[in-house]
């Protein structure tokens, strides 16, 4: 028989969050301690740090009160702040997208014909930190989606319009390829190259 998986940082999380939403009440770490494991799974010595990162995330309220600290969360507060987050990464998101396609213009513009320069390398490592950025920003995201169905929903409709955005840069893309081709007959892995697009760049699923 096979061992039973332990539930991940962010189901903990969740599952925590749950208790709050479902009894909206104020309660002390000791209750917590009682609660979690009993109606949750969460485990026992799991339990403090799973709480103190949702304080961390502002996603659960705390307040010391003479020897004792309570801790609750109400779902308004809750879908507000995720909101405003999820806002946020949306905007920096945009803007990182913006920038990437800025200095993949600028790059396309200037280095056809031309041999390796500072200016290019300059281009191309901003472009990877670009990537980079947009990697931690989808992360954090995802950290986001498992705790409200209603921003789910929201983010699922903003990425329809990101996507289809995506998918006419793409266009822009494979159509500078073409250009190039005709222009100076150049091959697909040259241009490739030249511009350090991916093999295999295409199309969002």
């Amino acid at each position: 028989m096979s061992k039973k998986k332990g539930l991940s940082l962010e189901e903990k999380r969740t599952r925590m969050m749950e208790i709050f939403f479902e009894t909206k009440d104020v309660f002390q770490l000791k209750d917590i301690e009682k609660i979690a494991p009993k109606t949750k799974g969460i485990t026992p010595m799991s339990v403090k740090d799973v709480l103190q990162s949702l304080v961390d995330d502002n996603m659960v309220d705390s307040e010391r009160v003479g020897t004792s600290n309570y801790y609750w969360a109400f779902p308004s507060k809750a879908l507000n702040t995720r909101k405003r987050r999820l806002d946020e990464l949306d905007k920096q998101h945009s803007e990182a997208k913006t920038r990437r396609e800025t200095l993949q213009q600028a790059g396309e513009k200037a280095k056809i014909g031309r041999q390796e320069t500072e200016e290019r390398a300059a281009l191309l490592k901003q472009l990877q930190e670009l990537r980079q950025e947009h990697a931690q920003l989808k992360a954090e995201l995802d950290k986001y989606r498992e705790c409200d169905p209603e921003v789910i929903e929201e983010l699922k409709k903003s990425n329809v319009t990101a996507k289809e955005a995506v998918s006419r840069w793409t266009d822009n893309v494979f159509a500078i390829k073409s250009w190039a081709k005709r222009k100076f007959s150049f091959d697909d892995s040259r241009i490739d190259k030249a511009f350090g697009i991916p093999e295999d760049f295409d199309y969002m699923d």
